[in-house]
């Protein structure tokens, strides 16, 4: 199974990279991660951002490989614990389906993303910085990964 992880965003701090790899690389063939990235419109002083978001949305959504389940990272999403991403990837596993998670940029994602949508999971009702996400999210994916192999990271 793969698990594309679609961003808005490009050019991240090297730290974000190796953080990013580092957990990526630890998945088995049976599970990867792969990341696809968005290259963000162009925020100015007079930037029309809601065509901004669409336009971002309108890229994410043509990016999504074909016959994935869409996971959309959204405020207003379901909160996971750790265990219960587990359980969610064990069933995402079993199902042979690839997953596409998607990732908005500072506006969130376009509604046309939101309502494309299979699932929608919140990380937090915090507002968090998009490079740290990657970070966050591969290692999550990892860590749920672990605990269905019965591998110590988790503990």
């Amino acid at each position: 199974m793969n698990i594309y992880l679609l961003a808005v965003g490009n050019k991240m701090p090297d730290w974000v990279n190796k953080a990013y790899h580092e957990y990526a690389k630890r998945l088995n063939a049976d599970c990867q991660l792969k990341l696809i990235e968005i290259a963000p419109g162009k925020r100015g002083k007079n930037a029309d951002l809601a065509r901004i978001k669409l336009q971002e949305g309108e890229k994410l959504l043509a990016a999504i490989p074909k016959g994935c389940l869409v996971v959309a990272l959204e405020v207003k999403g379901r909160a996971w614990s750790t265990e219960e991403l587990a359980k969610q990837l064990d069933g995402w596993l079993h199902s042979g389906q690839d997953i596409a998670l998607l990732i908005g940029g500072p506006e969130g994602l376009s509604n046309a993303c939101v309502a494309r949508a299979d699932v929608k999971w919140s990380l937090s009702p915090l507002t968090l910085p998009h490079p740290l996400v990657r970070v966050l999210l591969s290692e999550q994916i990892y860590r749920a990964y672990s605990i269905l192999k019965n591998h110590p990271y988790h503990r």
